[in-house]
């Protein structure tokens, strides 16, 4: 059986962070462990708290973890502060960690800060740098590039930028785009799309934890990056349309659809 790590807060909602993870790898039936950053009270209206593990201690779960059961991917979401960002840099450097999808979670669906001004650059310099692949959405491009993203081109254009900061690639989401849900692939100088329908479903709590994992699953299947995010988005553009209607606010996908 295959291995998935994820590196992320956990979401007692259910729809984002280590549980939407856990339920996609186990979706593609591969055995999921879990490194929890942060603890947070949130639900589909919102974040309403955040409680951040020490930097030692996400440590030491990676070091049980990569000593114990070695996994085949990992999947890094939300990362909260300096100290964590390199403990977890330094652990996947140790242990010559394979398949490293980055999620650069910066701000929820809801709309809700997850990250610190000044995790930013670390981010950047120290998990950016190690990525088999980097996921922002357009929001996330955004934050990284400085500019605005409002067509396809803008997408390239920031693709371009975000690859300067890595040797691996870049996959710019683009579910904020007005009248399609095109992703662009930019590896060395080369860009792929991979264009998909745009989903009527409001409900998309936890949309990028969820893609990450499923590209992270396919790479540990021994997929290349480009299959790995075409069965992804196969995956996630499943669960979108199953219509799972669950809270008050931007409810989380069904997961589990294809079980």
């Amino acid at each position: 059986m295959k291995k998935v790590l994820t590196i992320a807060g956990s979401d007692c909602s259910g729809g984002a962070g280590i549980q939407a993870d856990i339920k996609t790898i186990t979706a593609h039936k591969m055995y999921a462990m879990s490194a929890i950053t942060a603890l947070t009270a949130q639900n589909t209206t919102g974040v309403y708290g955040i409680f951040e593990a020490t930097p030692e201690f996400v440590g030491q779960q990676l070091d049980c973890i990569f000593e114990d059961i070695r996994p085949d991917a990992v999947k890094i979401g939300m990362v909260s502060n300096i100290k964590i960002i390199k403990v977890i840099a330094d652990k996947l450097k140790k242990y010559e960690a394979e398949n490293i999808v980055v999620d650069p979670v910066m701000v929820s669906t809801s709309g809700s800060k997850l990250l610190s001004d000044n995790a930013i650059d670390a981010l950047k310099t120290h998990l950016f740098s190690i990525a088999t692949v980097i996921t922002p959405n357009i929001p996330e491009a955004e934050v990284l590039t400085g500019f605005a993203i409002k067509a396809k081109e803008d997408m390239l254009k920031a693709a371009e930028e975000i690859s300067k900061l890595t040797s691996g690639s870049v996959l710019v989401k683009g579910g904020h785009l007005e009248g399609c849900a095109d992703d662009l692939l930019f590896t060395k100088g080369s860009a792929q799309w991979f264009e998909g329908p745009k989903i009527d479903n409001p409900n998309t709590h936890g949309t990028g934890c969820t893609l990450s994992s499923a590209i992270a699953c396919n790479l540990a299947a021994g997929h290349d990056l480009a299959e790995s995010i075409k069965k992804a988005k196969e995956y996630i553009t499943g669960a979108l349309k199953a219509n799972l209607k669950l809270g008050r606010g931007r409810g989380p996908l069904n997961h589990c659809f294809n079980l």
